[in-house]
């Protein structure tokens, strides 16, 4: 925390000049003794002046001084922790990634894998409101099918449109798909990605272990199985990606909680959706209880009218 520390205005700091000036001003003129240096021996003046080299109260100028001071800092605008910016999206940008393949036709989850997925991704959809997401569809092939928007509308409508028929081939290209996916969530810069596949061909194991060396992206998977072999296999091949796992429901709870979890996400944020936090406000206590005697009616004539 303190290695963070540093002023958001430091050319404010230039202000303290003059404050220094005039508090040693203040302590010069304050000092009795200084007119009569040279005119009276100095081992007399302690006993001439007795009584009169301590004041008995504070100087209007010395708070005057103190009150710069502190007015100086609160200005510059001491931080030492980030905040989210006011105006950026308080949910991170989503890449959703589904494999769209003759065997996600599958009915045994109703009606059936591909239709579930979809049905999904139109829940989440709608507890993202100004999300920005994107949708990438792949087969023996990987293609971005929208770039990141916060039109969830259009994400769904696109969703529900994919159908193997429409694929240029069959296949498994799961790597190319994560590495495009990963490529729109640098262009908004943070997000996760949410992959929806109901297998994971052997051959991408290496391509996979790869990509996630080289990117830090979080991954949450959904697959459309009911619970089995078939589950248990996609699962363990998913962990070469450290992909977190979605456990399908039957309700909307899988994607209320992904949804949340997308919120606030510090996976892959850049200091563009965040600002230093202003601190400066706290020494306005201070200000204040420094400028209280100004209030007192006569102070300032006593005080100029002592010494």
């Amino acid at each position: 925390m303190t290695g963070s520390f540093h002023f958001i205005r430091p050319w404010w700091l230039v202000a303290l000049v003059p404050a220094g000036q005039l508090w040693w001003l203040t302590r010069r003129t304050a000092d009795a003794r200084q007119p009569w240096h040279g005119i009276i021996a100095p081992h007399l003046l302690p006993h001439l002046l007795s009584g009169r080299e301590k004041r008995s109260r504070v100087d209007a100028l010395e708070l005057i001084a103190v009150g710069w001071l502190l007015s100086t800092l609160a200005v510059a605008g001491p931080t030492w922790q980030r905040e989210p910016a006011p105006f950026a999206n308080e949910t991170t940008t989503l890449a959703i990634v589904i494999k769209v393949s003759p065997s996600m036709k599958t009915q045994d989850v109703q009606p059936d894998r591909l239709a579930r997925a979809t049905e999904k991704i139109h829940d989440l959809l709608g507890k993202r409101a100004g999300g920005k997401t994107s949708l990438i569809a792949y087969a023996g092939s990987a293609h971005l099918v929208m770039p990141a928007t916060t039109d969830g509308g259009i994400i769904d409508t696109f969703a529900q449109a994919l159908d193997p028929k429409i694929m240029p081939e069959d296949g498994d290209a799961a790597s190319a798909a994560l590495q495009l996916a990963d490529q729109t969530l640098k262009d908004s810069g943070s997000g996760l990605i949410l992959w929806i596949t109901d297998s994971i061909a052997p051959e991408q194991e290496r391509s996979l272990a790869e990509w996630r060396k080289a990117s830090s992206t979080p991954v949450r998977l959904l697959a459309p199985l009911l619970s089995g072999q078939e589950l248990n296999a996609v699962t363990h091949a998913s962990r070469t990606v450290e992909a977190a796992q979605v456990p399908l429901t039957a309700d909307d709870s899988d994607m209320r909680a992904l949804a949340q979890s997308a919120k606030f996400s510090t996976g892959s944020t850049t200091n563009s959706t965040s600002q230093w936090k202003e601190s400066g406000y706290w020494l306005t206590p201070a200000i204040a209880a420094f400028m209280l005697p100004f209030f007192r009616r006569g102070w300032m004539v006593q005080t100029a009218a002592k010494g």
